[in-house]
């Protein structure tokens, strides 16, 4: 859809513990509640809408994924911290989101 609506998913997913731990808890289930937010509890927002691709990256945990189509790489670091950090070792980390985005290139930013 646009890499405004996959960074404002970034952020509200990295925002607080809370939310990172709901959405390491169940991505898909994450996603479509996310989607499903926004406007009210009885109103879908229009501004919350992302393509397949962007969907499946998502609920994968998918950076490089996400990096590829788009993500800033400031925010989508902080989120892979956020996400991944109970997994890995902090330098282990680094080394597999340079790994998984170095052969992507630098995104082109132009919205």
């Amino acid at each position: 859809m646009s890499k405004y609506m996959i960074n404002k998913l970034i952020r509200g997913i990295e925002l607080s513990d809370a939310t990172v731990q709901a959405y390491i808890a169940d991505p898909p289930t994450f996603v479509t509640g996310w989607l499903a937010g926004g406007a009210g509890p009885e109103t879908r927002s229009d501004d919350r809408e992302l393509t397949a691709e962007e969907r499946a990256a998502f609920e994968t945990r998918d950076y490089a994924a996400l990096y590829a189509l788009g993500a800033h790489p400031y925010l989508l670091w902080h989120w892979v911290e956020a996400v991944y950090l109970h997994e890995a070792t902090w330098p282990d980390m680094v080394e597999r989101y340079r790994a998984a985005v170095t052969p992507i290139g630098w995104p082109d930013f132009v919205v």
